[in-house]
């Protein structure tokens, strides 16, 4: 097992990673406080786990909630199935949720651990490659708007994660391809190493090798955890870590939430964004190329966006994307692999260009 920590001062909790987690109960105890647990989760994960995790939690569990599964769910309405739920069982502030699922549930939780009671405490036990190395950490939580991905929601840490390796062997193949999407844009963020060790160990990676899996999940683990500890809220270096996903949202949103899965439209947006950094004159065609290659033939992920999406479809999401600043969109582009930047001066042109090219995405234009 190896534990990080997400150094955010007196708010500051551990990450646990490693084989056979959900049967140490003594990792979790000391963040329970002294209530109930509640445990989150979803028809799809609670079969699998939700035994294991109340024998984890033992005296202290006290009941669970289960949601309907998929990225179409992820709505103010369930949020408002969790609040009824503990309004039932007059759950109090000593209460903690536990978030026993993806990142859907993950960000669910954590936005009904925030605004219950103006704040009750939880902890996440994520059940997807794509929450174990992203969404678990960090506290972002919220809900999908129809106009929007994640427009509603909060900052709000929780007060550990575990992460449990073994459960990723119950993962569809799709699931597996989706998480390892962000797995990718680490690299391309900062770490032209890892990329490269990415790109040489796809074979491993997508065969769930435990010993590489295990790797990987460290490293984006340590990364988030350092970047979200010099910037909690985004209001800098954090932005880096959404390369991909202003064009990926925007084609959620657009396609109809659950259409598409969330790691495969990064992968999408992060094609994208390095056709719009080879137009810019920013990497070199060989550079675009390689990104595609790895994404697309050594992990088998989608990199075409739909051919649907109007380019004004395309141009009124991103106007409302988070990162978008008095009306300005603003990407994250490459200077090289694993070299980020956000960049809020894209050429019309050109931003048109990357929207229309369809399979000639990162090809020399």
């Amino acid at each position: 097992m190896e534990t990080l920590t997400v150094d955010l001062g007196d708010r500051s909790y551990p990450i646990f990673i490693g084989g056979g987690l959900l049967e140490r109960a003594e990792l979790p105890e000391p963040y329970l406080g002294d209530g109930r647990i509640v445990v989150v989760s979803n028809e799809t994960v609670a079969p699998l786990y939700l035994e294991r995790v109340t024998a984890l939690f033992g005296a202290s569990f006290g009941a669970a909630i289960i949601l309907p599964d998929g990225e179409k769910h992820k709505t103010l309405d369930n949020i408002n199935r969790i609040y009824d739920r503990l309004l039932e069982l007059k759950c109090d502030r000593k209460t903690t949720l536990v978030a026993l699922g993806g990142g859907v549930i993950g960000d669910m939780a954590g936005f009904a651990a925030a605004t219950y009671q103006r704040g009750i405490g939880y902890i996440q036990l994520p059940t997807s490659l794509l929450a174990q190395v992203d969404s678990s950490v960090g506290g972002k939580t919220g809900v999908n708007h129809p106009r929007g991905k994640n427009m509603i929601g909060a900052f709000y840490q929780p007060r550990c994660v575990l992460i449990d390796t073994t459960v990723l062997s119950t993962l569809p193949q799709r699931e597996v391809k989706a998480g390892l999407a962000e797995v990718l844009k680490y690299g391309l963020i900062d770490d032209a190493e890892f990329f490269a060790w990415l790109a040489a160990q796809s074979e491993s990676l997508l065969a769930l090798d435990p010993d590489q899996l295990g790797h990987a999940i460290s490293i984006c683990c340590q990364s988030k955890a350092a970047i979200v500890a010099k910037d909690e809220k985004e209001a800098g270096v954090r932005a880096l870590l959404n390369l991909g996903h202003t064009f990926g949202h925007a084609i959620e949103t657009a396609a109809g939430y659950g259409n598409w899965l969330h790691g495969e439209t990064v992968a999408m947006g992060m094609v994208m964004a390095a056709d719009l950094s080879l137009r810019k004159d920013w990497i070199g065609a060989s550079t675009a190329a390689e990104i595609r290659t790895v994404l697309e033939e050594n992990y088998g992920m989608p990199v075409i966006p739909p051919a649907d999406i109007r380019v004004e479809d395309y141009l009124d999401l991103m106007a409302s994307d988070k990162k978008a600043e008095r009306g300005r969109i603003r990407f994250i582009l490459l200077r090289a692999i694993g070299q980020a930047v956000l960049e809020g001066n894209v050429e019309p042109e050109l931003l048109e260009q990357t929207l229309t090219a369809g399979d000639q995405l990162c090809r020399n234009p």
